[in-house]
């Protein structure tokens, strides 16, 4: 059995381990400078900067997907939650836990009193980018990324 719950400090090994495998996925694992001890820190320090919700395995005890995002300001829009990324694990992909993920996080969402929900998927993604068409996403055109790496 799948569940749905919100992420624990004791999650972020198996949470890490997700990160690198859509990191290898996207062809850029030797992009990733985060660590296991910076996400326990970012996310349950004394002002944690994202949260997440995780798919777990039961049966396994396993974790299996997460849904992260963080909160947003819009001029326009008010707040605003950002998700950062949908992960599901490739053995569970193609089973419905992204969707299980993406229902949970929209409801987290409208519970913080968010006034909509953002994020990014890459152009050459075709598997996301129909998994989200089936949201009735709203894809901008005309938007270009810009990154300041510290």
């Amino acid at each position: 059995m799948i569940q749905i719950r919100p992420g624990v400090a004791a999650d972020i090994p198996q949470v890490f381990d997700l990160v690198m495998e859509l990191a290898v996925y996207e062809k850029a694992a030797d992009q990733v400078t985060n660590t296991p001890e910076q996400m326990l820190q970012d996310g349950f320090g004394p002002n944690p900067s994202f949260g997440f919700l995780v798919a777990e395995d039961d049966e396994k005890n396993q974790i299996i997907g997460i849904a992260l995002y963080y909160y947003r300001y819009s001029t326009w829009k008010g707040k605003r939650l950002y998700l950062e990324d949908i992960i599901v694990t490739e053995n569970y992909r193609g089973m419905g836990i992204g969707k299980l993920l993406l229902d949970e996080t929209i409801v987290t969402a409208r519970q913080t009193n968010c006034t909509g929900m953002m994020w990014q998927v890459l152009d050459w993604n075709k598997p996301a980018i129909g998994f989200y068409q089936q949201f009735g996403t709203r894809f901008d055109d005309g938007w270009t990324n810009c990154h300041l790496d510290f």
